[in-house]
């Protein structure tokens, strides 16, 4: 796991490639196989490979989602929010897995942010999918992973590029260094 942890990097351009059903079907797997807290499983996911759909999608919000129009799926993350108070964490869950399931699989995957985002001045990104899509308004939009066969390559980060200053050692003025003993 580390080691796709150490690879996995955001991916916003993609092959016209498309994915097998079998692949989609473990990408699934993986959503359903999420933890959820007390096992409410508040989540729902709608797997859009329509290519109308996906540019109407692409669409969704402001900035930082026209590059779902160039893959070959995308993941609408939501869930029933009348179900779990903290249906957001286990939304979150869900999405950062299934992008690992996709690395894992040779697929690239990016997430987009929908909840607390604007399609416009009018409207929210939230607002615009339920719309799209046909959700009553208790289903709340988290995010959208849009997923598919990688046309850039992005080099992981190097371990000297982590931000350890982040991390503490027991108490937040200290701080905690790599290969600490301490």
């Amino acid at each position: 796991m580390i080691e796709l942890l150490r690879k996995r990097r955001s991916i916003r351009s993609y092959t016209a490639e498309t994915i097998a059903p079998a692949t989609v079907e473990l990408l699934i797997e993986a959503l359903l196989r999420a933890p959820s807290s007390r096992n409410i499983n508040p989540w729902e996911f709608i797997v859009v490979d329509d290519r109308e759909l996906l540019s109407k999608l692409s669409r969704a919000k402001e900035h930082g989602s026209a590059f779902l129009e160039g893959a070959q799926l995308g993941i609408v993350v939501c869930a029933d929010s009348t179900t779990s108070d903290v249906w957001v964490e286990d939304c979150s869950i869900a999405s950062i897995l299934v992008q690992m399931t996709a690395l894992s699989l040779g697929l690239g995957s990016c997430w987009i942010q929908i909840r607390q985002r604007r399609h416009d001045a009018k409207c929210s990104a939230e607002e615009y999918i339920q719309k799209l899509l046909g959700l009553p308004e208790h289903v709340k939009v988290q995010s959208m992973i849009s997923i598919g066969h990688p046309d850039e390559v992005r080099m992981p980060l190097r371990s000297d590029e982590l931000e350890y200053f982040k991390v503490k050692h027991n108490h937040f003025d200290q701080p905690w260094y790599p290969g600490d003993k301490s």
